[in-house]
């Protein structure tokens, strides 16, 4: 829960200036992958509303599919990025492999994610 950041390895004298606040409460391995991404996003909880499957990364899902709001996800292949801000700007959250029914349930409930990003792409 909170606001999740990427990082890649390294080492970070001052994770403040990263806009993190006075401490680190959870932190989680990304697994290292190999293989072929697909996701499907939908409009809707619970699967419902427009469909659309990703296999490469999407910096604004508005732009690409007219498609104004994401609930759901599921995850068949691969590890993905999703942020709130087009061109993979603003808060993020980190999906492995699984269904996703509702991003409000998960705390994400005035969170409009805009874009998707492989995250191979980032390592």
């Amino acid at each position: 829960m909170g606001n999740q950041f990427f990082m890649r390895r390294g080492e970070y004298a001052d994770y403040t200036r990263m806009g993190m606040s006075d401490g680190i409460r959870s932190c989680r391995m990304v697994p290292q992958y190999r293989g072929s991404y697909r996701m499907r996003i939908y409009e809707r909880e619970n699967f419902g509303g427009q469909m659309h499957e990703l296999t490469d990364d999407c910096d604004s899902v508005m732009d690409r599919y007219r498609m104004s709001d994401c609930q759901s996800s599921h995850v068949m292949e691969g590890h993905w990025l999703l942020y709130e801000q087009p061109h993979y700007r603003g808060r993020m959250i980190y999906f492995q492999p699984g269904e996703y029914r509702s991003f409000r349930d998960m705390g994400y409930s005035n969170v409009r994610f805009s874009s998707v990003r492989r995250i191979m792409d980032l390592c």
